[in-house]
């Protein structure tokens, strides 16, 4: 047993260091490798001061979405004052669109850096999920990294849970590496899905851990739909696509390294890749790592994947973990500044998949806010990886709500990301290569390619009444189907303005 120069504390004793008004900077990414035990207690102290009078609110930091018991906790508690760079818990996202929490979105691979530069303030703690601690204060991180190195670093103190429901023999599955900042800063020597170029675990000085808490508790993310019909049609058309790219020589024939986001379609397009005849076996350079990418790496397809965390049903994670030699050269975990580095997907030449929420004619995308007001979880990584991807593609079901709603639009309510940076778009119906083409020439390949037919025709007539101009847009009516939605419940009721 490991006597460790640092204490052994309960989550209260944790949570009472903490104070009103510090900032705290979370480690993990999604739910993987989320604090779990400190949050709760710290919800519960903030519960209390305030039934007393007493004010306590926190700044919050993370690598990007966290579980229920950490996002979910501290903000039904009311216990945060603001927050960045991405959330996904439905009481978090009530307190934002109510203007309770403070929130800015934040691309994740500019988090670290600001964290550094000060522009977020001083970061008075780093809360960390760890598999394995030694006394000489090397932290080996369990299911993802997210910022918690450059956390730890900055932080005046640590506090670390540390989860024996993650194997302690993690120490080689991490890659930790942080850049210098400009003007010192040069290139990040990862030429390769597989190169490594930092180290296993987290080096700090011993004294500045303030505490651990032991836990025992798996990671609190949840499983995937099962594909459907329409999720299974839209992984068909970007497989084919790609494949058909690579037999027109726009592609390499070796393939070109994949990034892949978070959800039920990129599960289903991930699989879709894998099954197809015309796609080679590939290498994955992504910040998530989902159950389908699992499935290729034990069966070839895939030979590699990079990511930033494992963030897979808790049968497949078991499963990970039964396995984890087989694994061990096939799967590294990394810095979110590295796994979303701008600079590292631009010469690695990406394929980058993510998902909308609505796309307008022109190829403009909104992957962030519902009716252009209320924010959904934040634009993550996406940005990254789209404005400096060798192919991007943005995929979408092309209607929602029963298709009382078109998912793509005359104009997008919010722009994440503009159409300079998307090349491809996917829906269950087809796919709009809008590279090389004007305004005109997408919006006709969108409707012809992507749009669901029942919307077809009132987009047709939608250009007809905006045919002046480079771009056929009509400021009147731009956002007609989103009002028709609004005040009559269905975006096909729309009617144009002469």
């Amino acid at each position: 047993m490991i006597h460790y120069p640092f204490p052994t504390l309960t989550p209260e004793e944790a949570a009472a260091l903490v104070q009103d008004k510090q900032t705290i900077g979370f480690g993990g990414f999604t739910a993987a490798g989320a604090c779990k035990v400190i949050p709760l207690a710290i919800a519960a102290k903030a519960k209390a001061e305030h039934a007393v009078g007493r004010p306590f609110k926190l700044g919050v930091i993370t690598g990007a979405s966290t579980g229920k018991s950490l996002d979910g906790a501290l903000a039904e508690a009311e216990a945060i004052a603001w927050r960045t760079p991405y959330q996904s818990d439905p009481t978090l996202r009530k307190s934002i669109n109510e203007g309770k929490t403070h929130f800015f979105d934040l691309h994740l691979s500019a988090v670290q850096p600001a964290v550094r530069s000060g522009v977020l303030g001083k970061v008075d703690w780093a809360i960390l999920e760890a598999s394995h601690v030694t006394a000489q204060g090397e932290i080996v991180l369990s299911a993802a990294v997210g910022c918690a190195n450059t956390f730890a670093r900055v932080a005046d103190k640590i506090l670390i849970e540390l989860n024996a429901h993650h194997p302690g023999d993690l120490m080689g599955f991490h890659d930790l590496y942080e850049p210098a900042d400009p003007p010192r800063r040069r290139e990040i020597p990862l030429y390769a899905p597989t190169d490594r170029i930092g180290t296993s675990f987290i080096k700090v000085n011993p004294k500045k851990i303030a505490g651990i808490v032991m836990t025992n508790l798996p990671d609190e993310s949840g499983g995937f739909d099962a594909p459907d019909d329409v999720t299974n049609r839209i992984g068909e058309n970007v497989a084919g696509f790609l494949a058909g790219e690579i037999k027109a020589g726009r592609l390499p024939a070796s393939f070109l390294p994949l990034q892949s986001g978070v959800g039920n379609i990129a599960n289903a397009v991930i699989g879709a890749l894998g099954a197809n005849p015309g796609i080679p076996p590939f290498m994955m350079y992504t910040e998530v790592l989902q159950d389908s990418v699992i499935n290729l790496l034990q069966t070839g397809k895939c030979a590699f994947a990079s990511s930033c965390s494992l963030t897979l049903s808790p049968p497949r994670l078991k499963e990970f973990y039964a396995n984890l030699e087989y694994f061990r050269s096939r799967v590294v975990l990394r810095p979110q500044e590295i796994s979303n580095s701008p600079e590292i997907v631009r010469r690695l030449g990406l394929i980058t998949i993510n998902t909308a929420i609505e796309v307008d004619l022109f190829g403009n995308v909104n992957s962030t806010h519902v009716m252009g007001r209320d924010l959904m979880n934040g634009i993550g990584g996406s940005g990254d990886f789209t404005r400096n991807a060798h192919v991007s593609i943005y995929t979408c079901p092309s209607v929602a709500k029963g298709g009382k709603i078109s998912t793509i639009v005359p104009f997008v309510t919010h722009l994440d990301h503009s159409e300079h940076s998307v090349q491809i778009v996917v829906t269950e119906h087809g796919v709009a290569d809008l590279r090389g083409k004007s305004p005109q020439e997408r919006a006709m390949l969108m409707i012809a390619k992507c749009v669901h037919p029942e919307y077809r025709e009132p987009l047709r007539a939608y250009l007809r009444a905006s045919a002046k101009g480079h771009v056929p847009q009509t400021l009147h009516n731009a956002f007609g189907m989103h009002l028709a939605f609004l005040e009559q419940g269905d975006m096909r009721k729309v009617v144009w303005k002469e």
